[in-house]
């Protein structure tokens, strides 16, 4: 393992995926099983380290965006199975069967023109078809403005198609105080329960059935699919922690993200802070420089809103405009600040937690958004 670079990294407790996972596990139906999503480098948290995390745990289906990230896995020799959710360009369909990667059908178009692909090459493509219940994303429309349940039969029959499942996805589960949103969610799932009951009654065994993200587990835990498909939860957060839930599991989080303190010094009042000279000391104060900026990920839009970071278990205000590279904090009120210290950015410092959602909220986004937001250069550390 290389050692940490000392600058600015993230550790990964690995502990508390397992722990994470089991907390999943309490909540859904004891025979529905969990297909970790480790899409976007897995939020940021490292793909290949979290898929083998999460084997240790019974993990063994993954769920990924695109191509190159299901590549990444296969020669990092993760050989479980692998779903790319999203759309895959016809250049790479070689690597489907190649690799043994399960293709989503997005579309009737998508399907034909991958059934055309593999009759020509004489192979066997492995599918799951993608139905559209009110997510207007990705899939065969099967909500109420359009029907197109006898596009989704075409799909189980095509050539060389061999589709092992289905499944959709939820668009407001996250939202259980408007009843509007929870007459849409359960409408969806009225809809993915009629498409699954009309290809019975045409003799079509649907396969893996799957429709649970991370709100839908939380919300509707109750539905006893075949899998859920939690992408945040095994990392140990929400989307956002304001959210009301109903179930509401003891999850750790899994990342705490620090940085090193490079320069510290006294400077009078009066003195201005970073570019724009948009802070200017009321009084003597004592600055630290640390090691992060705009460039790793943590947002420069957060400048001057009087957002804190942790040191020695204490909170420092975050003073005068991020940069690139580093930030400025105000050390006043803490004891024996030095070059060297650890800065927590989000995560544990010891017993104290400063939660990513605080970051996120300050920048008006979820917590989704403020994980991926941590770029290669921030070195990824697991314990």
């Amino acid at each position: 393992m290389i050692e940490t670079n000392k600058r600015c990294w993230a550790e990964i407790n690995t502990s508390n995926i397992a722990h994470n996972v089991n907390e999943i596990r309490k909540i859904i139906p004891s025979q529905t099983k969990i297909m970790g999503i480790v899409k976007a480098n897995a939020y940021g948290h490292g793909d290949v380290s979290m898929c083998k995390e999460l084997l240790k745990s019974g993990v063994d289906f993954f769920g990924v965006a695109c191509m190159e990230e299901a590549l990444r896995l296969r020669q990092a020799h993760i050989q479980e199975r692998i779903l790319i959710l999203g759309y895959t360009p016809k250049e790479q369909f070689h690597y489907l069967h190649e690799q043994n990667l399960i293709q989503t059908l997005i579309s009737m178009d998508f399907a034909k023109e991958l059934s055309d692909y593999a009759c020509l090459n004489d192979v066997e493509i492995q599918c799951h078809v993608k139905v559209d219940t009110g997510m207007s994303r990705l899939g065969v429309q099967c909500k109420k403005e359009q029907w197109d349940i006898e596009d989704v039969k075409r799909m189980y029959h095509l050539p060389h198609i061999r589709v092992q499942g289905i499944f959709s996805h939820f668009s407001v589960s996250d939202d259980i105080t408007h009843q509007e949103n929870l007459t849409f969610t359960n409408h969806q799932i009225a809809l993915f329960d009629l498409v699954l009951q009309q290809l019975k009654q045409a003799g079509i065994e649907p396969g893996i059935t799957h429709l649970q993200n991370s709100y839908g587990i939380l919300n509707y835990p109750h539905l006893s699919y075949d899998y859920v498909r939690p992408g945040l939860l095994h990392l140990g957060v929400t989307s956002d922690d304001a959210l009301a839930t109903i179930a509401k599991p003891d999850f750790r989080p899994v990342m705490t993200w620090k940085a090193s303190i490079s320069y510290v010094k006294w400077i009078e009042a009066g003195c201005d802070v970073s570019y724009g000279r948009t802070y200017t000391a009321k009084e003597r104060i004592k600055v630290a420089t640390v090691c992060v900026g705009y460039a790793d990920g943590y947002p420069r839009m957060v400048s001057n809103m009087h957002k804190h970071v942790l040191i020695h278990g204490q909170r420092a205000e975050i003073i005068g405009r991020i940069c690139m590279d580093q930030m400025m904090i105000d050390v006043s009120a803490i004891t024996d600040v030095k070059t060297g210290d650890e800065v927590v950015l989000f995560g544990y410092d010891n017993d104290v937690l400063l939660s990513v959602d605080e970051l996120s909220r300050a920048c008006h986004t979820i917590n989704n958004e403020t994980l991926c937001w941590l770029s290669e250069r921030v070195q990824r550390i697991y314990r």
